[in-house]
């Protein structure tokens, strides 16, 4: 049986280049099944503009499957659109409506330029990861894995700060575009675990100095970032941020 289908208006953000000015354009998304996802659509979109003649729309994607964080873009004001805890690969056109106006742009923020259309340079993630968001360990045989007992609630809150994808959804829905959840859910992964204590204070001075010098934002506690976080990480790790960070400032000033 064959799906229903839906006419869209699409008003797509096109910018040729990182300096190159931007603009809205507009484009008839006709005859969509509803059950293809927001990037098949675009999919459908780009191969009629290829037909055509015309310069296909540029986006980012990998796995479409929910795990890279690659596919983020925001959809009529909200980062992956308006599904909670959905990426935006794994948002499907059932949820929209016949004859909607979609309205599709990158993220806004100093730290992520604008390449092209809806793909944006989001390498500072990956630079705020390199300046702590590891521990280091001597390679070898595989340790016992009773050897460091973890408490299960520890256990079960760290796993929820490594569900972080890195999609950068949180600082496009921050008014400050800041980075404080997604450094949070990185430093709490290890804070919380005994295998990340002998770096902890090291770990969240040079982190929060890398974010803060990429040009993120402050967090004003809008809670912006939670709502739309696909992976639901909770603000809390934003206070175990700070509990970290102060401990550790406090620590280097006395030495």
């Amino acid at each position: 049986m064959s799906s229903k289908s839906i006419n869209l208006t699409l008003k797509v953000w096109r910018q040729p280049g990182s300096k190159a000015a931007g603009r809205l354009e507009t484009y008839q998304a006709d005859n969509i099944p509803t059950d293809a996802s927001f990037l098949e659509m675009l999919d459908i979109v780009n191969q009629r503009l290829t037909l055509a003649g015309k310069e296909p729309i540029a986006f980012d994607h990998d796995c479409r499957e929910g795990i890279c964080g690659m596919c983020g873009t925001v959809v009529n004001g909200r980062p992956h659109g308006p599904e909670r805890e959905t990426t935006l690969c794994q948002l499907h056109m059932r949820h929209f409506k016949d004859g909607d106006t979609v309205v599709i742009e990158p993220y806004r923020a100093r730290a992520f330029p604008v390449i092209k259309d809806l793909v944006m340079d989001r390498s500072a993630l990956d630079q705020i990861i390199m300046a702590g968001g590891f521990i280091s360990v001597n390679t070898g045989q595989a340790a016992e894995a009773n050897s460091l007992p973890v408490p299960k609630d520890k256990a079960d809150l760290a796993m929820d700060a490594a569900a972080c994808i890195g999609c950068g959804a949180c600082i496009a829905a921050c008014p400050n575009a800041s980075a404080m959840l997604f450094t949070s859910a990185k430093i709490s992964q290890f804070a919380l675990l005994p295998q990340g204590r002998p770096e902890a204070a090291k770990r969240a001075l040079a982190m929060v100095a890398c974010m803060d010098g990429l040009g993120f934002g402050n967090c004003t506690n809008h809670k912006e970032c939670e709502m739309e976080c696909p992976k639901g990480i909770s603000i809390s790790n934003i206070a175990r941020l700070n509990r970290e960070f102060i401990k550790a400032a406090l620590v280097s000033q006395e030495k």
